[in-house]
C-alpha cells in the first residue's frame, strides 16, 4: 500500500548537507532516508526542525536554503515526549526539546565535544523545498541508484571522504571490549569536578551538555549511561534542565 503523503522532518539540517563541509559528521542517514522518498510516488513536504542543533551545519550555513518558518515548538508541543526523552539519549532532539523549554546557551555534544549554540531559532521548524535539497545532496543524488548498505558505504566514502558506518562498526567493537563495570559515585563526582564539564567546559563558554557527552569522556561504557544519569540526577538535581545536564556557573 502506497502512502498518501510523507512528512519528512529532519533535526539539525544535514539533509542539506553538500557532503564536503569540514563539520560534517553523519550524513549517511538523512541522505539515505531522502533518496528514498524521493522515488516514492506520493506528495512529499521536507522540514528541518532546529536548524544547526545537531552540530554538523552551522545556522548561517543553512539561512539561505531554509524556506518558511511554519512552526515554532513550545513548552506544550514538548510535554508529550517528555517521557521518550528521559530513557531515549537523542542530542538534537534533546536540545530542541530544551530549546522548546526556553534554555539558552551553548551545549556541549558528541564524543568530540561540538559546542552547539541554544537559541531562538532552537525550536523553529521551517518548510525546504525538496527538489533544492536533492540537488545540494550528492551523497542522497548517488544512492538513488544503489540497492545494497555495501554500496551505500563506498559511496559515502567516496564522496564524503568516510562511512560512518564503519566508524560505528569500529567503535562497537572497542566498547563490546570495554567492561561494563557500574561507575563508583564518589569517583565520577570527583572526575566531574575536575574534568570538561565543571571547570574546563565553563571556561570554554559550556552551558550545558548531554549525559551521551559525558559518558564518554569519562570513558565509559555507553551501557552505563543510564547509571550515571541516575547518579548524577540524583546528586545533584539542581543541574538537571531535562533532558540535558547544567554546568554550574561556580564550582560546588
Amino acid at each position: 500500500m502506497s502512502p498518501e503523503s510523507i512528512d519528512l522532518l529532519d533535526v539539525g539540517g544535514d539533509v542539506l548537507a553538500r557532503g564536503g563541509e569540514p563539520t560534517l559528521q553523519c550524513p549517511l542517514a538523512d541522505a539515505v532516508t531522502l533518496a528514498a522518498c524521493c522515488q516514492v510516488n506520493a506528495p512529499i513536504s521536507l522540514l528541518v526542525a532546529g536548524p544547526g542543533l545537531d552540530g554538523e551545519l552551522p545556522l548561517d550555513e543553512l539561512r539561505g536554503v531554509l524556506g518558511p518558518l511554519v512552526h515554532t515548538f513550545t513548552v506544550k508541543d514538548v510535554e508529550s515526549v517528555s517521557s521518550v526523552l528521559e530513557w531515549h539519549p537523542s542530542e538534537a532532539t534533546g536540545m530542541l526539546a530544551a530549546t522548546a523549554r526556553g534554555v539558552r546557551g551553548t551545549c556541549e555534544m558528541q564524543d568530540a565535544g561540538l559546542p552547539v549554540p541554544l537559541t531562538d531559532e532552537g525550536p523553529t521548524v521551517h518548510e525546504v523545498d525538496l527538489d533544492e535539497a536533492l540537488s545540494r545532496n550528492e551523497l542522497a543524488r548517488v544512492i538513488t541508484a544503489t540497492t545494497t548498505l555495501d554500496e551505500v558505504g563506498a559511496l559515502s566514502r567516496e564522496i564524503c571522504g568516510y562511512s560512518e558506518i564503519d566508524y560505528e562498526r569500529n567503535k562497537a567493537a572497542w566498547l563490546k571490549e570495554q567492561p561494563p563495570v557500574k561507575p563508583d559515585p564518589e569517583a565520577v563526582l570527583s572526575q566531574l569536578d575536575q574534568f570538561q564539564f565543571e571547570a574546563e567546559a565553563r571556561n570554554r563558554g559550556i552551558t550545558h551538555t548531554t549525559f551521551r557527552r559525558i559518558t564518554e569522556a569519562l570513558n565509559l561504557n555507553g551501557s552505563l549511561r543510564e547509571d550515571l544519569r541516575q547518579l548524577l540526577i540524583n546528586s545533584r538535581p539542581e543541574q538537571y534542565g531535562a533532558p540535558l545536564w547544567r554546568i554550574t556557573s561556580t564550582p560546588e
